[in-house]
């Protein structure tokens, strides 16, 4: 009974989330005995992309595999892993890659987006804020951007050097409901599966704890740089943005509806959601860089759940910059909220009182429409 209600939770956390990111290794999407792309799984995998968009999901790709595929492609030889030799092969192979994708995606009538990212791009405020708006257009276009590491600038002492933390990061960028790392195994193991013929396969964690950490072994795959540990930080990492992580084996066909059919994976819940975890962070762990005094209609306006445009507001203290937190507040001089604000100081100063049309004109470029999104704010007064 136990596990027919674990098999239904499964099945109706992946069906169910509104968006949802897949992280593909290189060892599913390169051949071994070949180097080349592995298309049959491939195809497979966007045939699965392709049913969730049906269904009305929004799907982000984080995809490994440019540098074996480039490796291939320049007839580098095993020895040939200076980390100049690495980058030449990643822009390669970021070529064979990204046409794959547009490929087969294109049969299906969904269009693709290719994004590299560096660790610098997500601890960097505002490039933060810059991808995170790339990744949001590009999905309400309709559009699956395809993401990899940015192996050809990135150095050995900033890049991520698996994608499975890069995963999480992005999951954390975009909101995501679900992190799916496609692996080589099929889960997390009480006991090393190789060595241990009674290894248990653990079905579900709710908190990482050094126990469940200790379970963790070293990566065995030819091609990937990642393995249990790293999977383990990502899903400390995705938990702490609210969104649910699941391990599972990519080396079957249609492996997302294996996991939704309840097969073994192990699935890391999380307790809130990715936008409850947001706004915890934006309320209790950033510090306010300036403040943004309202007008009662925008105070009206911010207590029905709707975002502060800037003809609401009537005054700009501070210097910050785009996707900084500010401060909130009335005439009076309560705060009644704290936001990621969408424009710096100046430009903040230069559109205060204005209606969002008139930002182009003033600005000399069309900004978003908001001072601060719904989503970027945090009410100080309890409401919701």
């Amino acid at each position: 009974m136990a596990t027919r209600a674990r098999r239904r939770r499964d099945r109706s956390r992946l069906r169910e989330a509104s968006r949802v990111v897949v992280k593909v290794g290189s060892s599913l999407l390169v051949e071994k005995s070949t180097g080349r792309l592995h298309r049959k799984w491939l195809q497979s995998l966007v045939r699965e992309i392709a049913r969730m968009r049906g269904r009305g999901q929004q799907v982000v790709l984080v995809s490994s595999g440019a540098i074996a595929l480039g490796r291939r492609y320049l007839g580098l030889r095993p020895e040939q892993r200076k980390l100049e030799e690495q980058q030449a092969a990643a822009a390669a192979g970021q070529v064979i890659l990204a046409h794959a994708y547009q490929e087969l995606l294109n049969r299906h009538d969904i269009k693709v987006a290719q994004v590299l990212l560096t660790l610098e791009d997500t601890e960097s405020r505002r490039r933060y804020l810059n991808a995170r708006n790339t990744l949001q257009t590009l999905l309400d276009l309709g559009a699956v951007p395809v993401i990899n590491e940015n192996d050809t600038v990135a150095t050995a002492e900033i890049r991520y050097g698996d994608n499975d933390r890069l995963g999480a990061r992005v999951a954390e960028m975009v909101s995501a409901d679900v992190l799916v790392l496609l692996s080589d195994v099929e889960g997390l193991y009480d006991a090393d599966p190789t060595r241990e013929p009674g290894a248990r396969l653990i079905p579900e964690v709710h908190e990482i704890t050094p126990d469940i950490e200790a379970l963790a072994g070293a990566s065995a795959t030819e091609f990937g740089s990642g393995g249990m540990v790293t999977k383990l930080v990502a899903a400390r990492m995705a938990l702490s943005a609210g969104c649910a992580t699941v391990i599972a084996s990519g080396k079957r066909l249609r492996p997302l509806a294996a996991i939704e059919a309840g097969k073994p994976c192990t699935w890391f819940v999380s307790a809130g959601s990715p936008l409850a975890a947001r706004k915890q962070w934006i309320a209790g762990t950033l510090k306010p860089r300036g403040q943004l005094t309202i007008d009662a209609g925008a105070e009206r306006a911010l207590a029905g759940g709707r975002s502060l445009l800037p003809v609401g507001v009537v005054a700009v203290d501070g210097r910050f910059g785009r996707g900084d937190a500010v401060t909130v507040r009335n005439r009076e001089g309560r705060d009644l909220a704290r936001g990621l604000v969408a424009y710096d100081s100046d430009e903040a100063r230069r559109i205060q009182g204005c209606h969002s049309e008139d930002i182009e004109q003033l600005l000399g470029y069309r900004g978003r429409d908001e001072m601060i999104h719904r989503d970027n704010l945090v009410l100080l007064t309890g409401k919701p």
